[in-house]
């Protein structure tokens, strides 16, 4: 294809629900030569797909005289999990100073997801010429990193002996944390809770960023000031001192760090002035806030069932009014739903072996209703071979069976939540499940759905349940606990919200991509509040 520098389009690419950077760095092995003099002087530009085009994001260097560059410059590209986000790295040798791509020498290229990066971490693939052959023995190296700074801090503090500053009681103090900021100036960061009536105050600890306090730089200088409130807003200065993180951390329960509290005035006008009270650090803890992206490059892998609804109110599949009818075009709404979910999941499971299950239908060859059937009707070996194998083991088991009845959900929500009771025994983040339950109607065994739903809000398990049809859907949403707490029929509250339920008639005419994000938005935060809770951190997670 011919390479040409298309203009950016206006805005950020990707949804504004952006949930980090991600930092890309490439290396070229064994380049294809193609200087006659000497070696190839490389450099690689990255594309990314926008609607149907590529689109240039950026260059690197170029590498002079060098057949294995390692390039100094990084890709910065917006990390959207709930987007197939295409990427296409070409290497290219530098003949003129020319911009475009066309005047220099095609060295082969690579094309794969940004999901596909980052859920390996690092990643090593053939370079392909335009015909698809190999570039010689030309390969590509791209290792993912997060560009963020994780870590917060915790801070106990308290005060003794601080200056009175009431007339007719003791001092109501507070503290101000504050942080150099660019224009020289003293910026506000963190206050404290006012403590009444009180010379020697214990404040709640606190957490804050690291990069709020210190901008991440452990040795930069804070100020930290304390007041004595006034309701009328003109609150007393009792005294401050300066001080960075590295010497706050210090602190240990056991000892903690006294800091002089100084009112610079007093200490001018007083010759025997010590100080106006201290202010003591108990303990102060950097820990790591991490996120979904730190789990995913942890090596954590998300296991993905489908659920399948057979029953009898889904109409004949032969029949063109059916929801399971397969168009001429070789679809219907079960298999955009899988399509639109599982072209996204499946970039961050390594062996890609889904298991696909069925319900609510009576089986060959004794026509036994079942609730969880495997759909390639091998029961010791559910797993289909990517999204394809999940929609050939579809479309093949649909004359085989009988659509009965009724809808069922809690067999197939526990047997998902029996194989991620199992990964409960994991000492760092692993595994978490996610549940796929495509349906058309209304629920049979709410009682017992919701009871099964509440106990897997304990486990590292997520539900995602599609729509299909023109049912009413209320009690979807019910499950959904966007709204309100769902609680088991014994009065068990949910942990945590797991479900997310979205009609597919409110994306029947819009693009592909959309229903993917409405479907897929919330499980980031739901499996980083699911480790979280456990205390779990990332596999190959570093100190803060």
């Amino acid at each position: 294809m011919a390479y040409t520098v298309t203009p950016m389009p206006a805005g950020p690419i990707g949804s504004q629900y952006c949930i980090c950077k991600v930092e890309l760095s490439v290396c070229g092995q064994n380049l294809l030569d193609r200087d006659v003099t000497s070696k190839s002087d490389p450099f690689c530009v990255l594309f990314m797909e926008v609607n149907g085009k590529w689109v240039e994001l950026d260059r690197t260097e170029t590498a002079v005289n060098n057949l294995n560059p390692a390039f100094a410059k990084k890709f910065i590209v917006d990390y959207h999990f709930e987007e197939v986000q295409k990427l296409k790295f070409a290497l290219f040798d530098q003949d003129k100073s020319s911009m475009q791509l066309y005047e220099h020498d095609f060295l082969g290229e690579f094309s794969c997801t940004l999901g596909m990066i980052v859920s390996s971490k690092k990643i090593t693939r053939t370079l392909l010429l335009g015909n698809g052959k190999p570039a010689g023995k030309g390969m590509i190296t791209i290792a993912a990193q997060e560009l963020s700074d994780n870590r917060v801090i915790t801070l106990s503090m308290a005060g003794r002996k601080l200056d009175k500053k009431d007339l007719f009681g003791k001092s109501d103090p507070f503290l101000e944390f504050y942080k150099p900021g660019d224009d020289g100036k003293w910026m506000l960061v963190h206050r404290t809770e006012v403590i009444k009536y009180t010379l020697d105050p214990v404040w709640k600890p606190f957490t804050v960023p690291l990069v709020s306090l210190c901008d991440g730089d452990v040795e930069k200088l804070i100020k930290v000031i304390c007041y004595d409130y006034d309701s009328d807003g003109g609150h007393d200065f009792i005294g401050e001192f300066q001080t960075s993180v590295a010497r706050m951390c210090e602190a240990q329960d056991a000892f903690p760090l006294e800091l002089e509290c100084i009112n610079p005035k007093k200490q001018k006008k007083k010759k025997n002035y010590k100080n106006s009270g201290i202010i003591i650090v108990k303990s102060c803890k950097i820990t790591r806030d991490f996120s979904f992206l730190d789990y995913i490059l942890g090596g954590c892998q998300l296991m993905f069932t489908v659920g399948i609804d057979f029953t009898a109110s889904n109409g004949n599949p032969r029949d063109p009014s059916s929801l399971h009818y397969i168009s001429p075009m070789g679809t219907n709404e079960y298999l955009s739903a899988i399509w639109a979910v599982g072209q996204i999941i499946q970039d961050y499971d390594s062996d890609k072996m889904f298991p696909a299950l069925g319900f609510g239908a009576q089986l060959p060859p004794d026509w036994k209703v079942s609730h969880e059937f495997a759909i390639n009707f091998n029961p010791t070996n559910p797993f289909c071979s990517g999204v394809e194998g999940i929609v050939q083991a579809y479309s093949a088991c649909l004359p085989h069976i009988r659509f009965y009845g009724p809808t069922n959900f809690s067999p197939i929500v526990n047997h998902v939540a029996r194989f991620a009771a199992q990964a409960t025994q994991q000492e760092a983040a692993s595994q978490y499940f996610i549940l796929l339950i495509i349906t058309d109607g209304v629920i049979s065994d709410m009682d017992e759905t919701r009871h099964a739903v509440v106990q897997a809000s304990k486990l590292p398990m997520s539900i995602i349940i599609v729509g299909v049809g023109n049912a009413d859907f209320a009690a979807m949403e019910f499950l959904d606990g966007d709204s309100r707490v769902l609680r088991s029929y014994t009065g068990e509250e949910a942990v945590r919200d797991i479900v997310q339920f979205v009609p597919f008639r409110d994306f029947r005419n819009a693009p592909k991509e959309t229903l993917a994000k409405a479907v897929l938005a919330e499980l980031p935060q739901q499996v980083v509040q699911y480790f979280k809770h456990q205390n779990l951190p990332p596999i190959n997670s570093e100190p803060a």
